[in-house]
């Protein structure tokens, strides 16, 4: 039996669907037990209805009959919003029930190696008239026919092969509790959701199955991580094929860029296949380019593996490279399918990138969320645990704010003066810091040089804009307690100011930097003093 009750009032009430010998019958009433919910099996609704078993239903009336029974059970059984509900193997091959099915609750794919659903299958003889004679071979061929059903139809996959019905029911109430089943909606032109949540790659067979061919664009240092997401594409029926490219800036070069195209011509990918990058921010910035310029522009997904990938880069729909005169000289706007934030993978990072991340995070404090800013304060060491839940809020909060924005805003149209600074809010502290991460050969963490670009910003906003002096130093403190740099004597302020005239920002030769009058008072200035420019840097070279 389960462990303690979950309560019911947290959690939405599933559909299990899958194959024979999946476990669908005996998982629902596990996860209805802990709900305190009733449960519901359409196979056995057909049974009461008609008096007979589902095997002396084939065998006197048909299958077609059967189909016909099924829907009407099923129609009946899904309007019970308050139970878990199994539904039969073949369910998914009828239309009526796949629509009803596109409700909002969630549905959980059971899936199942057909060699274990097999030997299931053969300690209970003659109970699914479908698997009459041999079942493995009639398995392979119901696999084969129903696979990328299951995943257009679902909301995530669980495998079960392997687990005993209490765990793949616990794994299921996890997902639940997780809330892999909702993300946060990004309302641009092209909508798309980011899920933040443990286990959100189990999101990803639904999402690949419609493409025939899938390129999985990673890194060689995520080797476990890519290998789930190409388990995924496989489970959903579609061939992945791996793109390896360095870690890291690295991988934002022309060089590379050109790589991932021929990879992908030369296995014959057209504009129904997809692309899916899985790594930091670096990483899913090229996929997204690669996807973006490829035969004009295939659909993409993006599984970000570091805290700075999951609330700035894979978010918002901005692709690009670097060249060696600046950092995001080259790139397109082109939003992805979703972007799946899988807790889980932080694991694989180092705290440093943990800690880079977080720059962005207090960024958006000082910008737009306060709320961050105090989550920080109250306790930096535990914002850094990947398995804390004050990191998993401060990735959320990060999120809605960045998803707020970029829904405003796609294509950074603010221009200076204007009452209310659109997508360019997200830049604060930027335009220093793409110069510090320039003039270091991308060697410095993109966080590392936000924070101090941060707390340069802040010094211009108290010369410039009468920003007070008590939020310049809360901006020291809150990057200095996350471990993070505030402070660059690497370069001139000649160099620096050089490098800071290529920022994408830039209006012809005209500087603009993002400032703040207040927290949460955003401007864009235009050509800000020399003198308090000099000054800022002064303060921050000390």
């Amino acid at each position: 039996m389960m462990g303690a009750h979950i309560r019911s009032g947290l959690l939405r009430r599933p559909v299990l669907i899958g194959p024979p010998a999946s476990g669908k019958t005996t998982v629902g009433r596990l996860m209805a037990e802990s709900l305190c919910v009733p449960f519901i099996d359409v196979d056995e609704a057909v049974e009461a209805a008609a008096g007979q078993s589902v095997a002396e239903i084939f065998a006197c009336r048909g299958e077609t009959d059967f189909r016909a029974m099924e829907v009407a059970a099923a129609q009946d059984a899904l309007g019970h919003s308050d139970a878990v509900i199994a539904l039969g193997g073949g369910a998914v091959t009828q239309p009526q029930i796949v629509d009803w099915l596109t409700d909002g609750r969630p549905v959980i794919w059971l899936d199942v190696a057909v060699t274990e659903a097999t030997a299931r299958s053969r300690r209970q003889p003659g109970r699914r008239p479908l698997l009459s004679g041999e079942p493995g071979e009639r398995l392979h061929h119901l696999d084969a026919a129903r696979r990328r059903l299951y995943a257009t139809t679902a909301t995530w996959r669980v495998d079960t092969t392997g687990l005993t019905p209490t765990e793949v029911a616990e794994q299921c109430l996890a997902g639940l509790a997780a809330g892999i089943d909702t993300g946060i909606g990004v309302a641009t032109a092209q909508p798309y959701e980011v899920v933040v949540a443990r286990g959100a790659l189990a999101r990803l067979a639904p999402m690949v199955a419609a493409a025939a061919r899938v390129a999985v664009i990673a890194p060689p240092v995520l080797p476990s991580i890519a290998g789930r997401v190409m388990d995924e594409i496989s489970a959903a029926g579609a061939t992945p094929h791996l793109i390896e490219v360095p870690p890291g800036e690295a991988a934002k070069t022309p060089v590379t860029l050109a790589h991932c195209w021929r990879q992908l011509a030369a296995a014959g990918f057209t504009r129904s296949d997809l692309v899916v990058g899985v790594g930091g921010g670096a990483t899913t910035d090229l996929a997204g380019l690669v996807a973006a310029t490829f035969l004009r522009g295939v659909g993409w997904v993006a599984v970000p593996t570091t805290v700075l990938g999951m609330v700035d880069a894979a978010v918002g729909g901005k692709t690009g490279i670097d060249l060696p005169e600046g950092k995001n000289l080259v790139g397109a706007f082109h939003e992805p399918m979703a972007v799946l934030a899988d807790l889980e993978t932080l694991h694989s990072l180092p705290e440093a990138d943990r800690r880079a991340g977080l720059a962005e995070i207090a960024k958006e404090g000082f910008t737009d969320d306060a709320q961050i800013l105090g989550l920080i304060e109250a306790d930096p060491s535990d914002a850094l645990d990947p398995d804390g839940a004050r990191l998993h809020e401060l990735i959320d909060r990060a999120v809605n704010v960045k998803a707020r924005v970029v829904g405003d805003d796609l294509r950074e149209r603010t221009t200076a003066g204007d009452a209310r600074v659109g997508r360019e809010r997200l830049n604060y502290g930027h335009t220093l810091a793409h110069a510090i991460e320039a003039q270091e050969s991308f060697t410095w963490r993109h966080g590392e040089a936000v924070a101090v670009g941060c707390v340069f910003a802040a010094e211009v906003a108290h010369r410039v804009l009468g920003l007070p002096a008590d939020v310049v130093a809360r901006h020291r403190d809150v990057f200095s307690s996350l471990g993070l740099p505030t402070s660059y004597d690497g370069a001139s302020w000649g160099q620096l100011r050089a490098l800071m005239a290529r920022d994408k920002k830039a209006r012809g030769d005209h500087l603009r930097l993002v400032l703040l009058r207040a927290p949460g008072d955003v401007v864009i200035v235009k050509d800000p003093p020399e003198d308090a420019l000099q000054a800022a840097h002064e303060a921050i070279s000390a």
